[in-house]
């Protein structure tokens, strides 16, 4: 079972910026996959933005425009660089792998990291 570590979260104003991070330790990373998705209170969690091993994204339409989702093969890390935040982004967020985008877009994954909380407030 790989470990996944998401890091960047905080506290940020309204149109602020926040670069989230995600590791996959022991992960042969480059064949995988990689997605973000996110958690607001008394919600369920959703899908945010994807990466292919081929380096294709695609995003909610909730955030198209406004994030970008990257990864570094090399360091087994994927990168979500969020800006013009806005309240509604508030969540846990967090990242998981996958073969397929199929599994990538439903979310059903067994396990998940503990995710980083993104506050968006004035």
């Amino acid at each position: 079972q790989v470990q996944l570590v998401e890091s960047g979260g905080g506290l940020v104003q309204p149109g602020g910026s926040l670069r989230l991070s995600c590791v996959a330790p022991g992960l042969l990373f480059s064949l995988y996959a990689m997605g973000w998705y996110r958690q607001a209170p008394g919600k369920q969690r959703e899908f945010v933005a994807l990466i292919t091993n081929s380096r294709s994204t695609d995003y909610a339409d909730s955030v198209k425009g406004r994030f970008t989702i990257s990864r570094d093969n090399a360091k087994n890390m994927v990168y979500l660089q969020m800006n013009s935040l806005k309240p509604e982004d508030t969540a846990v967020y967090y990242c998981n792998y996958a073969p397929s985008t199929t599994t990538i877009y439903s979310g059903s994954f067994p396990h998940w990291g503990q995710g980083t909380q993104v506050t968006v407030s004035s």
